[in-house]
């Protein structure tokens, strides 16, 4: 059988195990090129498309290749110039006579830009790199690749900073780019409708080639508000232009969203961004100060990145209130200093943060799968103990910001390649399989439930 016929029916299962806004993104135009010595060759359009595939469906594609080809296979991602569907590569067509973004001679314009959000000064790490490199991808290549980009995740973890950078690439292709607030959309709306000047306000949005729509979840229960702003998303992808969503949840939890708006936010890619690991928060620190150009103190520095572990912003924050102390006493900083100063938002930090007792988590999820705590810790490794263990590794992980090795030690001392095992495998699968999605929110919502009484 040929390379292109077994892919073709691979990609027919596929197309029954992954969501439709997924197989659209990833696999839709893929193509299988060769099968030799047990390894068969995949043609894919970018290097992105590549590691994302081997990263997260490598196993599903293997899998379905063998039960096709009926015998064990190597898999190979291949960059190549394939053909992708129609709508991907479409000549993005506008409302002003049908001419290319890229060959428009408007001056290029950006609105409502934060100049410090560029992507010269985010850190990136495993807690955003999906989202920050499909970012990257599109701030090059708008309205090619994932339109829309849906990025979810809590408040300061890094969402309005892409934004910004993308609005800013825009800028360096004389592109023009609108950065515009959930909340400030719907004062503007309901403003516009008082006046009568709904046409008005609809209007500063034809010529612009970059919509970057931050905190859309203010939009719960908006009906007006949420008509407007389909049909504005709507024009924009129709003509190919590039629409970019933040948000602190999927669009599936989104209270009272509009059915029509929920599929087009799904239809795209939808990434999520967690709160940074103690690594990428060190990171963000050595970056924050040669930026406020403070010394440095390593024991200060871990202190920080110890105790702000749910929010970028109460990072550099409580970075900030020490250099400005420092700077003021003309004094160095030490670990009782920064204690002694910071000691009010360590306390505010740990009553905002969703952050659990690591007992609280295990427990949360062998009761949802009707296991006991030992058997997350030990080695049974039928599927549903594995895929509990792998739940309860990504949730201390994304929840608590623990270290390989510590989610290691909780779990019956595994080794740290174990644990990024668990960690990505969940991460890969939960933005495709609706059922574990389902499942990790139901236990986060038991968790949640269980602190607050």
């Amino acid at each position: 059988m040929q390379a292109d016929k077994i892919w073709q029916a691979a990609l027919g299962e596929l197309q029954l195990q992954v969501n439709k806004a997924n197989f659209n993104t990833w696999l839709k135009g893929t193509k299988g090129v060769d099968y030799a010595n047990g390894v068969f060759t995949v043609a894919v359009p970018s290097t992105f498309i590549a590691e994302w595939l081997k990263s997260r469906l490598y196993s599903m594609v293997s899998r379905i290749l063998c039960s096709i080809i009926g015998q064990d296979i190597e898999v190979q991602f291949q960059v190549q110039a394939v053909t992708r569907d129609i709508n991907m590569h479409k000549p993005h067509l506008v409302q002003d006579g049908g001419v290319s973004l890229k060959e428009r001679e408007h001056p290029a314009r950006t609105y409502n830009l934060n100049p410090k959000y560029t992507f010269s000064n985010f850190v990136a790490g495993d807690c955003n790199r999906l989202p920050f490199t499909a970012a990257l991808e599109i701030a090059g290549n708008p309205g090619e690749l994932f339109n829309p980009l849906y990025i979810y995740g809590s408040t300061g973890t890094g969402k309005t900073h892409l934004l910004h950078a993308i609005g800013h690439e825009a800028l360096s292709l004389n592109l023009s780019a609108l950065y515009i607030s959930a909340e400030q959309f719907t004062n503007e709306f309901i403003g516009s409708i008082r006046n009568r000047k709904a046409e008005e306000f609809r209007s500063q949005f034809n010529d612009v080639d970059l919509l970057l729509v931050d905190d859309i979840q203010f939009l719960s229960s908006k009906i007006q508000t949420q008509e407007c702003i389909f049909h504005i998303i709507d024009d924009y992808l129709a003509g190919g232009r590039q629409v970019v969503i933040t948000c602190d949840r999927t669009p599936k939890e989104i209270v009272s969203l509009n059915e029509r708006l929920r599929s087009r936010l799904e239809g795209g890619l939808v990434a999520d961004i967690y709160p940074p690991d103690h690594r990428t928060r060190l990171s963000i620190l050595e970056r924050k100060t040669q930026q406020l150009k403070m010394s440095t103190d390593p024991a200060v520095m871990n202190f920080l990145a110890t105790h702000f572990y749910h929010s970028v912003r109460e990072l550099e924050g409580a970075l900030i209130r020490l250099a400005t102390y420092s700077r003021l006493n003309h004094c160095d900083i030490s670990v009782d200093i920064a204690g002694q100063l910071l000691g009010d938002m360590i306390t505010t930090s740990k009553q905002n943060a969703d952050h659990f007792p690591p007992s609280s988590i295990i427990n949360a999820v062998a009761d949802y799968y009707s296991l006991s705590a030992d058997d997350i810790t030990g080695r049974k490794r039928d599927f549903k103990t594995s895929q509990a263990r792998h739940i309860t590794m990504y949730l201390l992980r994304q929840q608590n910001s623990y270290s390989l090795t510590d989610i290691g030690k909780l779990l019956g001392n595994r080794d740290h390649s174990t644990v990024i095992h668990g960690c990505e495998k969940i991460a890969s699968e939960i933005g495709i399989d609706s059922g574990l999605s389902k499942s990790v929110e139901e236990i986060r919502s038991l968790l949640k439930s269980s602190k607050a009484a």
